[in-house]
């Protein structure tokens, strides 16, 4: 991995984008990244439905929600068709004799206010703030969702929900009913972050950006956006884990999409890519953005499933200065310390180091192994970009290496992708 973007590992990626609707999205994306030609976290197909053997496949490009492969659930009798079979199948037969008459009564309930801090009062927060993102592209009609960041239609979502969208295909729909079409701000794969802005729309009701950095394991969180095409949904869980990275892919240079992920067991499936992930204050603390699923084989081949309590969420702090270069036209900028790096037992092992770079002056050479940035500890090549990517281009750092058995360590300050040769 280059500069910390290109991890060297194996072909295999257990996470997959999460966006979509009704069909579950495209075919099922290899981990990490790098899907198969049909990227499974995209949008779901609303067009036609799902064909019950190969789904639609898409470039990596087209990721639209990510997902970590493993299962797809192929069934007939799940959801609205099994809730239908089984009133069929219980309601009594007209030709039933009549049970004896059951005398009830009815409760008169009154609805009480949300408590401070529950779910309810969250949802009744954040729902406002959050839309159903509909996309037109070559490959059929796919959905998402989308965090309000401005009261005249700013509006923050992945970069795999928009990407492929035909000009002009674009429509958000609000929490009150209205839609409108919407234009690209700016995209940046990367990070799995992109911006775009509905038009003539005004008095919207803007987030409350949070602070990821001030989560703690355990916390309770909220998860808000379009699963599979129903909009306002709302899912809760905890902060199952920090900093777990997560690579979905890689451009067409072989820079990976890799970031620092808020891991949680709140319910995230394909449509919810790009809607935000709460604290219990409601103050945005994450963009949900992919899934892991447990991979299964069927006479229909590989297949799918939903959540499975392994959701994954980019951490808002990360990626906000990049949100904000994007919102003004601004081509997005990332951290780089001017290396290829691939898995290593002990942490991520150095292959090439560029000229002039910052790794160079601190005297990092091939065959190194990094495995500690600051206080945060290196388990991999992934791990490693993931960390980077958490810092801004001009920030010093303190990376640790070992070579030959002997550890050492220097102060560098992160180099920018907008100035590599």
């Amino acid at each position: 991995m280059s500069d910390g973007q290109h991890p060297q590992h194996g072909d295999q990626n257990p996470f997959r984008q999460a966006s979509s609707g009704w069909s579950g999205d495209h075919a099922p994306q290899q981990a990490f990244g790098s899907p198969p030609p049909g990227q499974p976290g995209h949008p779901s197909q609303t067009s036609q439905p799902p064909a019950p053997l190969t789904p639609p496949r898409r470039r990596r490009t087209s990721l639209a929600a990510a997902v970590v492969a493993t299962s797809l659930l192929v069934g007939g009798g799940a959801g609205i068709g099994g809730a239908a079979w089984w009133d069929a199948a219980h309601d009594d037969p007209a030709t039933t004799p009549q049970a004896s008459q059951v005398s009830t009564s009815t409760v008169s309930q009154t609805q009480t206010p949300a408590a401070d801090g529950s779910v309810q009062s969250v949802a009744q927060k954040v729902l406002p703030s959050v839309v159903k993102i509909d996309v037109a592209t070559q490959q059929g009609e796919a959905s998402g969702s989308g965090i309000i960041l401005t009261d005249d239609g700013t509006i923050l979502t992945n970069n795999h929900v928009v990407e492929g969208a035909q000009p002009g295909s674009i429509t958000v729909s609000f929490d009150d009913g209205t839609s409108a079409a919407a234009e690209v701000l700016g995209t940046d794969p990367l990070t799995d972050t992109a911006v775009i802005k509905a038009t003539d729309v005004s008095g919207l009701t803007p987030a409350t950006i949070g602070k990821s950095a001030n989560l703690g394991v355990g916390e309770g969180v909220v998860a808000i956006g379009s699963p599979f095409g129903l909009d306002a949904t709302v899912t809760s869980g905890i902060v199952s884990a920090l900093n777990r990275p997560v690579n979905v892919g890689s451009d067409d240079e072989g820079n990976s999409t890799t970031y620092p992920a808020i891991q949680t067991d709140a319910a995230i499936n394909p449509g919810n890519s790009g809607g935000p992930l709460v604290d219990m204050s409601g103050a945005v603390i994450g963009i949900n953005s992919s899934i892991r699923t447990a991979a299964s084989q069927s006479a229909y081949g590989q297949s799918q499933s939903g959540s499975i309590g392994l959701g994954f969420a980019i951490p808002i702090d990360e990626v906000m200065p990049i949100v904000d270069q994007m919102a003004k036209g601004e081509t997005p900028t990332h951290a780089r310390l001017g290396i290829r790096v691939g898995d290593d037992a002990a942490g991520a092992v150095v292959s090439d180091v560029t000229d002039g770079s910052t790794a160079a002056e601190a005297g990092m050479k091939a065959g190194d192994v990094i495995t500690q940035i600051d206080d945060q500890r290196i388990t991999s090549a992934d791990s490693l970009v993931a960390t980077i990517r958490s810092y801004r281009p001009g920030d010093q750092v303190t990376v640790t290496w070992t070579r030959d058995g002997q550890s050492q360590d220097a102060q560098v300050t992160l180099d920018s992708d907008a100035t590599q040769g």
